[in-house]
C-alpha cells in the first residue's frame, strides 16, 4: 500500500482519532506517514499546553492521551528520516523558496511516491507550486 504523508494537524487528527471524511479517504487506501519536523511540531503544541497552536483548546486530559501517543507512536505511522532527505531539501529549498518544513515535506512525499497531504488552512501557494513542479500529488483535506 502507498503512504500518504500527513501534516502535523492530519497526524494530530490520527492520533486524536477526529478523522474527517477527506482523510479518511486516503488512508483507506495509503498507509500515514509524516516527517521529523511536522512531529517535532506537533509535540511542541502538546508541550506548550494551552499555548499551543494544533492542541491549544484542547483539555488537558486530552492532551496528555495525545503525548501518550506519541511516546509511543503506532508503528504503522512512518516517520522519514532527515538524513536521506537532507540534500533534496536543500535544492528544493533554494530552487523553490520554500520554508525548511515545505522542502522536507516536498522530499518525503517525493520519496514515498505518495500525495502530500496538508490541512486547508495550512495550504500555501509556495509549497503547493513546488509540488507540482516536482510531480508531487498534493491534496488539501478540509476539517
Amino acid at each position: 500500500m502507498t503512504k500518504a504523508l500527513l501534516d502535523d494537524h492530519l497526524l494530530r487528527d490520527v492520533l486524536g482519532n477526529e478523522i474527517a471524511p477527506g482523510l479518511r479517504r486516503i488512508l483507506r487506501t495509503h498507509e500515514p506517514a509524516t516527517t521529523n519536523l511536522y512531529l517535532l511540531r506537533l509535540c511542541r503544541s502538546v508541550v506548550a499546553a494551552p499555548g499551543g497552536q494544533l492542541t491549544g483548546q484542547w483539555p488537558p486530559e486530552r492532551r496528555a492521551a495525545l503525548a501518550q501517543s506519541l511516546l509511543e507512536l503506532p508503528e504503522d505511522i512512518e516517520v522519514l528520516p532527515m538524513r536521506g532527505l537532507a540534500f533534496a531539501m536543500a535544492q528544493l529549498a533554494v530552487a523553490h523558496r520554500v520554508s525548511n518544513l515545505g522542502a522536507e515535506a516536498i522530499a518525503a512525499a517525493k520519496s514515498l511516491g505518495g500525495p502530500l497531504c496538508v490541512w486547508a488552512g495550512d495550504d500555501g501557494p509556495a509549497i503547493r507550486d513546488c509540488a507540482k513542479a516536482n510531480l508531487v500529488s498534493y491534496r488539501v483535506i478540509e476539517r
